[in-house]
C-alpha cells in the first residue's frame, strides 16, 4: 500500500472505500497519528492571526472543513468498528486461526482481542453450561458494569478455565479482592485461570474441557 497524505480529500476517499467493500480496508499503520497532526494545522490556520481580506473567508472554509472531517471520522470509525466486532463474532464461534487481521490498527487489535475474549467467556459461561444440563450461573450480574468490564478487559486480557464444582463451596475472595460465589455442588463457572486452577488442585472443582 502507497503512503498516504492525509488530506481532506483523502479522507472522503477513506470512506468512500469503506463503505463500498464489506472487508476492514487497510489503513496506514501511522493513520491515527497522521489524522491528529492534521487536524492541528487546521487549527493552526484558524488561530492565525492575518492581516489579509481573505483570512476571515478562509477562516470559515477551514470552520467547515474541520466540522466535515469530523463527521468523515465518526463515520469511518463506526463503520471499521462494525466490522471488527462482526470479525470477533466470526473467530469466537469457528475458533480458526485462519481470521484475516491484517487490516486492524493497533488499536483494533486491541478492541478485537477484548471482544473475542468478552465473547468468548459469555459463550462459556451461558452456552456450554446451558449444553451441560445446568443453569447459567452469572456472578452479579445484575451488578454488572458492561463498560467498565469492557475497559478492564481491554487493559488486561485475562485467561479463565470452564470448571464444574464437585463439592459445595462458599463465598470467597480473590486476589483482587472480588467475591466469587457461593457454589453448589455441581454449578458451572467460567473462572480466572489462578483461581480456577487452584480449586482443581483442591479438589473441589474440575475443568470443563472444550471438544
Amino acid at each position: 500500500m502507497q503512503e498516504v497524505v492525509i488530506t481532506y480529500e483523502t479522507l472522503f476517499e477513506l470512506l468512500k472505500r469503506e463503505r463500498e467493500r464489506t472487508d476492514l480496508q487497510k489503513l496506514e499503520a501511522t493513520f491515527f497519528n497522521d489524522v491528529i497532526g492534521y487536524i492541528k494545522d487546521k487549527k493552526k490556520i484558524l488561530e492565525a492571526k492575518s492581516d489579509s481580506v481573505f483570512a476571515p473567508e478562509e477562516k470559515k472554509k477551514t470552520e467547515r472543513q474541520l466540522e466535515n472531517i469530523y463527521k468523515i471520522l465518526k463515520e469511518l470509525y463506526e463503520r471499521r468498528e462494525k466490522k471488527v466486532i462482526l470479525l470477533a463474532l466470526d473467530k469466537s464461534r469457528t475458533k480458526s486461526n485462519l481470521i484475516d487481521t491484517g487490516a486492524l490498527l493497533k488499536e483494533e487489535k486491541v478492541f478485537f482481542d477484548a471482544v473475542t475474549s468478552l465473547l468468548d467467556s459469555f459463550r462459556d459461561s451461558i452456552l456450554y453450561t446451558v449444553m451441560n444440563e445446568k443453569v447459567p450461573f452469572m456472578q452479579a450480574s445484575e451488578e454488572r458494569k458492561p463498560v467498565a468490564e469492557f475497559r478492564s478487559a481491554l487493559d488486561v486480557k485475562k485467561n479463565t478455565k470452564l470448571v464444574r464444582f464437585v463439592y459445595k463451596t462458599p463465598k470467597f475472595v480473590g486476589p483482587e479482592l472480588e467475591e466469587y460465589g457461593p457454589f453448589e455442588e455441581e454449578d458451572i463457572a467460567n473462572l480466572p485461570m489462578e483461581i480456577a486452577e487452584v480449586l482443581i488442585n483442591k479438589g473441589k472443582a474440575e475443568e470443563i474441557k472444550e471438544e
